[in-house]
């Protein structure tokens, strides 16, 4: 789908009397924060989709706002307030320990995989929660999914929270094989750290292809800018979570080690941003919140990058770029007199 031009967004916002209008909102300037986005989203030479919302009053801004992306790693929010929700509701704790099988140490992202070898390791829930969001570590987000109850349950969560927007399907190893077209994925008990490695090499450079093209069209494991926002917002106000289990995913999140030159590149040094990356073939996204500063508030920024045919730096120089906007749109109208 191609981004629209400011003008395409504009007249388009004004025919749906979305409620992102000055109209709805109060705020006469949102259609130019608008157009600024879909400007610089054009950069990216793929489809762009962008939220941001002002959390103290509530004005917000989109691009695509309905349209699905893929997760990639981001996905590994919604996971970790399915997780936190057992914990608050007394059926999970974070002091939980929980084994890593060999058939549990899973390609991509992390450090569990590349630093473990033999069976034996034991780590918390906490320990497990941390590694997937503070390093993005595919093991330990499969083992948190796992102990969250699976795909269905986190995707259960976000419609019993109203947010039609997400869908975790697949566990990380799955999702990684279906983008590069690895078939027959045997059980996770006949699972080595070399099986990935011998089935990808099994593969075609067609088959890698296809697969990719295919991925970018399957509705599993994705979410509109809308629904990430929402979520992001909810989970800010304290509307889903303990206190002190919203304490602690955000702690995690402003802690997170991933991402430098995303939501945060061109910001202040030391601009605080709780957020969570994700990047898989032409996916490149970061979502989380940043603290604005003059007591301007804070503001959600979900831009996700989908079917983009420049690299992956390139496309994280967009990012920044957007969040820049977004940033100093509310900074200097804040709203809050």
């Amino acid at each position: 789908m191609r981004v629209l031009t400011p003008f395409v967004l504009s007249a388009t916002l004004a025919a749906l009397s979305l409620p992102t209008t000055a109209q709805a909102q109060g705020d006469p300037g949102l259609p130019n924060l608008e157009q600024e986005i879909a400007r610089l989203a054009e950069l990216a030479q793929g489809s762009v989709g962008v939220g941001a919302i002002h959390l103290e009053t509530g004005r917000a801004a989109f691009l695509n706002r309905g349209e699905r992306f893929p997760l990639a790693s981001t996905y590994k929010v919604p996971i970790a307030v399915q997780l936190l929700t057992l914990v608050d509701e007394g059926k999970l704790s974070l002091d939980s320990m929980l084994e890593l099988r060999p058939g549990d140490l899973h390609p991509g992202s992390g450090t569990l995989t590349r630093l473990l070898d033999d069976p034996g390791v034991i780590l918390s829930v906490r320990n497990l929660l941390e590694l997937m969001l503070l390093i993005s570590d595919n093991s330990a987000t499969d083992l948190c999914l796992r102990t969250a109850g699976g795909g269905q349950a986190v995707t259960q969560r976000m419609r019993a929270l109203g947010i039609d927007g997400i869908s975790v399907d697949r566990p990380t190893v799955n999702l990684i094989a279906d983008y590069l077209g690895i078939a027959d994925m045997p059980p996770p008990s006949e699972w080595t750290t070399s099986t990935f490695e011998s089935l990808y090499e099994a593969t075609t450079e067609a088959q890698r292809d296809s697969a990719e093209a295919v991925f970018d069209a399957d509705p599993r494991d994705t979410a509109t800018p809308e629904g990430m926002a929402q979520l992001l917002a909810r989970l800010w106000h304290g509307e889903i979570l303990s206190d002190s289990s919203t304490a602690l995913l955000l702690d995690i999140m402003r802690r997170s080690t991933t991402g430098a030159n995303r939501l945060k590149g061109y910001l202040a040094p030391g601009t605080e941003v709780a957020h969570k990356t994700g990047t898989i073939g032409g996916t490149t996204n970061d979502v989380g919140i940043i603290t604005l500063p003059d007591d301007a508030g804070h503001v959600v920024t979900v831009v996700f990058v989908k079917e983009s045919v420049i690299e992956v730096p390139e496309r994280e120089h967009v990012i920044a770029h957007i969040a820049r906007a977004v940033h100093d749109y509310f900074v200097f109208n804040p709203g809050l007199d």
